[in-house]
C-alpha cells in the first residue's frame, strides 16, 4: 500500500524531479484535464471535488510516510490545483498554457488566503487546498481575460 499512495502523491515519481518538482508534477494535470474536459461542466466539477477529497487523504499519508511537512515530492496537488484552474475551459491550447502559467505563479507566490491555507489546515488539507485556492485565482483570471477580450469557451 505504501509504493500505492506514494506513486500517486508523488505523480507517479514527478515529484522527485530535482528543483521544481511541482512545475513538472502539474504537467500531470494537462494529461488528467485533457481527458476529464469532454464531461459536461457540472460533472467535471464533480470529480475534481472527489479528485480533491482523495488528493487530501493521500497527501495526508504520504506526508507521514515521507516524515516531511508539506514535502516537495508530493504533487498530487499540483494536478488538483491545475484542474481547479481550467474549469470552463476547453483542451485548447492557448487556454491550457494560460492555465499552467496562472497556476503557477499563483502557487508559488502564495496572495491570502494561499499562504494561510498552506500554513494553517492541517496535514493533508493544507497540501491540497493552498493548490485549489490557487488553481481557483488562476481560474478567475482566465475568465476575465477570456470576458474581457469577448471569447467563448
Amino acid at each position: 500500500m505504501r509504493c500505492v499512495i506514494l506513486a500517486w502523491a508523488t505523480g507517479l515519481g514527478f515529484g522527485y524531479f530535482p528543483k521544481i518538482p511541482g512545475s513538472i508534477g502539474t504537467l500531470w494535470g494537462i494529461l488528467l484535464f485533457y481527458f476529464l474536459q469532454p464531461l459536461p461542466r457540472l460533472s467535471y466539477g464533480v470529480t475534481i471535488v472527489v479528485f480533491t477529497l482523495v488528493s487530501v487523504w493521500i497527501s495526508t499519508i504520504a506526508e507521514n510516510l515521507l516524515a516531511r511537512k508539506d514535502d516537495p515530492r508530493i504533487v498530487i496537488d499540483e494536478v488538483v490545483g491545475f484542474l481547479f484552474a481550467t474549469l470552463g475551459f476547453s483542451f485548447h491550447g492557448p487556454w491550457i498554457i494560460g492555465a499552467y502559467i496562472l497556476f503557477r505563479f499563483f502557487d508559488i507566490v502564495k496572495i491570502f488566503p494561499v499562504n494561510w491555507m498552506q500554513n494553517h489546515l492541517p496535514a493533508g488539507w493544507g497540501i491540497v487546498m493552498d493548490d485549489v485556492m490557487a488553481g481557483i485565482y488562476a481560474c478567475a483570471v482566465l475568465h476575465l481575460l477570456r470576458y474581457l477580450w469577448g471569447i467563448v469557451v
